[in-house]
C-alpha cells in the first residue's frame, strides 16, 4: 500500500495563511477626475497652498493675463479693485478674450479659456511671442476655485458677458456668490461698446470651501507686484484700488487708490532697489540670440506633432554697484518673477565672475592684487550689486505652475554671452565716465576680496581658547569665565577710566569688558578694508567672534548680549551711534536677533534725607526733566535732600557700587534693547546721520535746531 503525499497547507501544523481576498477591488473603484474637478480636489498642485499665498497666486494669474496683452503692446492700462464684498476685479484695455466659437469644442473662446485646462492663446506662438502665462491653466484654475466668477468682454462694438459657479457656466439672478444660479452655456450680449474700445473685465469671489478662513488679499504685496510690473513693462499704467476698509491698511478710512507707471524700465527699477550710495551708474546689458528646440505643435488637423522650431531670446539686464556689501538681484522671465533663479541667473552669475576676474588679472599691478590668495570669488563680485535680470522668449520651461525656476537650458549660454560681451565693452571703454566707474568697481571688488581673506583669518583666530591654549584675543579684553553663550554679556565700555570701575562692578563669571578708545571709525562712509584696518572695529569683530558682513554667523557669536555702555552725554550718544552703525552695517543679524543693548546710565544722583531715624534714600534720574519732576515732588511732600546734587559727567565718576546698581546688575539695571522695527527706515536714518551726503544732514540739523536744549551742550 502506498501512502498519498500530504499537502503541508492542508495539515494543521503546516498550514499557510490563506491569501486575502481583494474585497471586490475593480476598475469601478478608480476615480477619474474630469475638467476642473482635479483642481478643486488638489488645489495645492496648481496654486501652491490654500492660504493667503494661494489666494494671491490666483490674483497674479488673472493680472498676468492682462500684462501679457501689454507685453504684446495691445494694452496700456490695468485696474485692480479689491471690493468690500471680498471680491476682486481686474480690468484691462487689451484686445479682449475671443468671443467667437472655437470649432473643436463648439464653445465660445471665453468659455474655453475659463473651463478647459491647458487651453489658451499661448501655445505654438500664434498669438503671443512672449508671455507670462504658459501652461494655459491660470484662468481656468482661478475659475475652478471661485464661488462666482463674472467675465465681461468688449469686442466688436458689443459687450459680451457670462458667469461661472465653481467652474460651471451659467447665470446668477442677483449680486454675490450666494445668488440663485441657473446653469447655461454661451455668451450674452449685455450692452454696446464704443467703436474701437476693447478690453476684458474679470471679477471673482474666492471659494470659502477651498481657501482657509484667515486667507485674505495683501494690499502691500499687490502694490509691490504692481510697482515691479510697471518697471518691467515701460509705459504700462497699473491702478490699485482698495475699497475694503480693513484696519491697518491705507484704505482704513475710505477707498485708497495708487497708480504705477515707470517709463524708465529696469534701469529705473535697479535705482529703486539699490540700498546704498552708487559706485557705478546703472549699466544696461542688452542682446538677442536664437536657439532651436523640439516642441509639440498643433497642426491643421488638431494633432500635436513634435517639430523643431527656432526661438528668439531677448536679454535685458540692468546692473549697478554700490558702496555696501548687500546683494539685491531680481530675475524675471516674460515679467514673471523667478525668485529661485534658473538658467538665466546661472548664466548671469557665471559671466559676471568670468569678466571681472579677467579684468582684475589685466589690472593686477595697478590694483595690487597679485598675491597667491588674491583670487576673486563670486561673493566679492556680488557685494554691493543691485541687478535686474530679464529675458523674454516664447514658451519657456518652468518647474511647476508657480514658475519659480526657469528650466530652459539654452537660455544660460545666451545670457552668458550677452553679459560677457556687453560688460567687457563697458569695463574696457575709453569714455571718461565709464573708465572712472570701471576703475572704482575693480578697486571695490579687490577690496572685497581682501576683506574676505582678512575676515576668514580673523574668524580662524576667534574661537574661545581654553586654559591650555594661547589666546589671540585683544589683551585689553577682560573676558568672563563662563562659556555659556546664552548667559554671557560683553560690555563695550567708553574709555579706560570707566573700565577700572566696571571691572570691579562686574560679575566676572559671565560679564566681559572691552574698553574703547574714543570714537571708532564711521563705517557708513569707510570701505570694508578700512573698517577692518581700524583697531577698534577689528577688536570688536574679533571679540564678538562671528565674522562680519556677508560672512557673519550669528550662531558663532561668543556672547549672548552685547551691551553698549557709554556716558550719558552728547559724546556718549555719538559713540553709541557709531557703534550701532558698525553693528547695523556689519553684524546686523545680532541686531535682528535682539542681542544688542544700550546701557542706560543715570545723569543725576539725589540723596533724600530720611525722616527721623530712617536711613537716607538714594534716587537716580536719567534726564533733566525727570530731575525737575522729582525735586518738585519732594518739595510738595516737604522732604529734604543733600546739596549739591551729584551730576555724572561720565561712567568713570561712579564708584563700583553705583555702577553695578544702575548699569550692570541684572536685578536692578535698565537696558534698552536695540531693535529694527523698520529696517528701511533705520537704513535711511543711518545714511542721513552717518553717510557721505552732507547737505541732507545739514538740513536735518538746521530744521531741528530750535528743539535743542542748550543746557544739554557739554561745553
Amino acid at each position: 500500500m502506498s501512502a498519498e503525499p500530504v499537502d503541508p497547507a492542508a495539515s494543521p501544523a503546516g498550514r499557510r495563511p490563506a491569501k486575502k481576498e481583494p474585497d471586490g477591488y475593480t476598475a469601478a473603484h478608480l476615480l477619474v477626475l474630469e475638467g476642473l474637478e482635479a483642481v478643486r480636489k488638489r488645489p495645492g498642485m496648481y496654486i501652491g497652498s490654500t492660504d493667503s499665498r494661494g489666494l494671491m497666486h490666483c490674483l497674479w494669474e488673472i493680472i498676468d493675463n492682462s500684462v501679457d496683452e501689454a507685453l504684446g503692446e495691445h494694452c496700456s492700462r490695468i485696474v485692480v479693485v479689491l471690493h468690500a464684498d471680498s471680491s476682486v476685479e481686474v480690468r484691462d484695455d487689451g484686445r479682449g478674450i475671443p468671443v467667437d466659437v472655437e470649432p473643436r469644442t463648439g464653445l465660445s473662446g471665453v468659455e474655453v479659456v475659463f473651463t478647459h485646462l491647458h487651453a489658451g492663446g499661448k501655445f505654438g506662438g500664434g498669438s503671443y511671442s512672449a508671455s507670462g502665462g504658459l501652461h494655459g491653466v491660470g484662468a481656468s484654475v482661478v475659475n475652478a476655485l471661485s464661488a462666482r466668477l463674472d467675465v465681461e468682454v468688449d469686442r466688436g462694438g458689443k459687450t459680451h458677458a457670462t458667469s461661472f459657479r465653481r467652474g460651471v457656466p451659467g447665470r446668477f439672478a442677483g449680486e454675490g456668490p450666494d445668488a440663485p444660479f441657473e446653469r447655461t452655456t454661451g455668451l450674452e450680449v449685455v450692452g454696446r461698446a464704443k467703436r474701437g474700445v476693447t478690453g476684458t473685465r474679470v471679477r471673482y469671489w474666492a471659494d470659502k470651501q477651498i481657501f482657509l478662513k484667515e486667507a485674505e488679499f495683501s494690499y502691500s504685496d499687490l502694490v509691490a507686484r504692481a510697482r515691479q510690473t510697471s518697471f518691467l513693462v515701460p509705459g504700462l499704467s497699473i491702478v490699485i484700488r482698495d475699497e475694503r476698509g480693513l484696519p491697518g491698511t491705507p484704505a482704513e478710512h475710505g477707498p485708497h487708490e495708487e497708480t504705477f507707471r515707470h517709463d524708465g524700465g529696469i534701469g529705473e527699477f535697479a535705482d529703486f532697489l539699490a540700498p546704498d550710495a552708487p559706485v557705478t551708474g546703472v549699466w544696461r546689458l542688452q542682446g538677442t540670440d536664437h536657439f532651436r528646440e523640439n516642441v509639440p505643435v498643433l497642426d491643421d488637423d488638431g494633432h500635436m506633432t513634435v517639430t523643431e522650431v527656432e526661438r528668439q531670446c531677448d536679454v535685458d539686464i540692468a546692473v549697478r554697484w554700490g558702496t555696501g556689501y548687500e546683494t539685491t538681484v531680481q530675475s524675471y522671465v516674460n515679467i514673471i518673477s523667478t525668485p529661485k533663479g534658473g538658467t538665466h541667473l546661472a548664466g548671469f552669475d557665471a559671466a559676471l565672475l568670468k569678466v571681472l576676474r579677467k579684468q582684475v588679472e589685466v589690472n593686477a599691478r595697478r590694483l595690487k592684487a597679485g598675491g597667491k590668495d588674491d583670487k576673486i570669488e563670486k561673493d566679492d563680485v556680488l557685494a554691493g550689486l543691485t541687478a535686474v535680470v530679464t529675458v523674454r522668449l516664447a514658451e519657456p520651461q518652468f518647474e511647476g505652475q508657480t514658475k519659480e525656476v526657469l528650466g530652459t537650458a539654452a537660455v544660460r549660454p545666451i545670457v552668458a554671452r550677452v553679459v560677457e560681451r556687453e560688460l567687457t565693452a563697458i569695463l574696457t571703454s575709453a569714455k571718461r565716465d565709464e573708465k572712472q566707474q570701471s576703475s572704482m568697481l575693480l578697486e571695490k571688488v579687490v577690496a572685497e576680496m581682501k576683506a574676505r581673506v582678512s575676515a576668514r583669518q580673523h574668524k580662524e583666530t576667534q574661537r574661545r581658547k581654553n586654559a591650555l591654549e594661547t589666546s589671540s584675543l585683544p589683551a585689553k579684553l577682560k573676558d568672563c569665565r563662563s562659556d555659556d553663550v546664552a548667559r554671557t554679556e560683553l560690555f563695550l565700555v567708553e574709555g579706560d577710566s570707566a573700565l577700572g570701575t566696571a571691572n570691579v562692578a562686574r560679575d566676572s563669571e559671565y560679564q566681559a569688558l572691552l574698553p574703547l578708545r574714543g570714537k571708532i571709525l564711521n563705517v557708513q562712509k569707510a570701505s570694508v578694508a578700512d573698517m577692518l584696518k581700524n583697531a577698534e572695529c577689528a577688536s570688536i569683530i574679533q571679540v564678538v567672534g562671528a565674522g562680519s558682513g556677508r560672512s557673519f554667523d550669528v550662531d558663532a557669536a561668543r556672547y549672548g548680549k552685547i551691551v553698549l555702555m557709554t556716558d550719558a552725554d552728547v559724546d556718549g550718544a555719538h559713540i553709541r551711534t557709531l557703534l550701532l552703525t558698525l553693528f547695523f552695517r556689519y553684524m546686523r543679524p545680532l541686531v535682528d536677533a535682539g542681542r544688542v543693548f544700550a546701557a542706560v546710565p543715570p545723569l543725576h544722583r539725589i540723596e533724600v534725607i530720611g525722616a527721623g531715624r530712617k536711613p537716607n534714600e538714594v534716587v537716580y534720574t536719567y534726564s533733566d526733566a525727570e530731575l525737575r519732576r522729582l525735586l518738585a515732588d519732594l518739595a510738595k511732600k516737604g522732604r529734604r535732600y543733600k546739596e549739591p546734587i551729584q551730576r555724572y559727567k561720565g561712567l568713570g565718576e561712579m564708584n563700583a557700587d553705583q555702577l553695578a546698581e544702575t548699569t550692570m546688575d541684572p536685578g536692578r539695571r535698565t537696558l534698552r534693547r536695540v531693535t529694527i522695527a523698520d529696517a528701511q527706515g533705520a537704513e535711511d536714518v543711518f545714511e542721513l546721520l552717518m553717510g557721505n551726503e552732507v547737505a541732507p544732514r545739514k538740513d536735518f540739523i538746521v530744521a531741528g535746531a530750535a528743539k535743542l536744549d542748550r543746557e544739554r551742550i557739554d561745553a
